[in-house]
């Protein structure tokens, strides 16, 4: 897993960062038996995957070309 850049983009950090505070919100909004709070706390869940989404269509993503390769440690010797 090293060998990746899985997770380490603006994107990334951006999509994950709103979606937990929707999730944050949506269950603050359980506990309190809110039924429209928790559907915003849903909302901000799924920003969270759209704002993600539209940084990684605009380049702040990992790269085309890494996405999905695994690569094998330099130091690794084939015996």
């Amino acid at each position: 897993m090293a060998g990746n850049n899985h997770g380490h983009t603006p994107a990334a950090w951006t999509g994950v960062t709103i979606a937990f505070i929707g999730f944050c919100v949506a269950s603050a909004f359980t506990v309190m038996a809110e039924p429209v709070g928790f559907w915003v706390g849903v909302a901000i869940t799924l920003l969270g995957a759209v704002a993600g989404l539209v940084m990684r269509s605009i380049g702040m993503g990992q790269p085309e070309q890494e996405q999905g390769r695994q690569t094998e440690p330099k130091d690794r010797v084939e015996a």
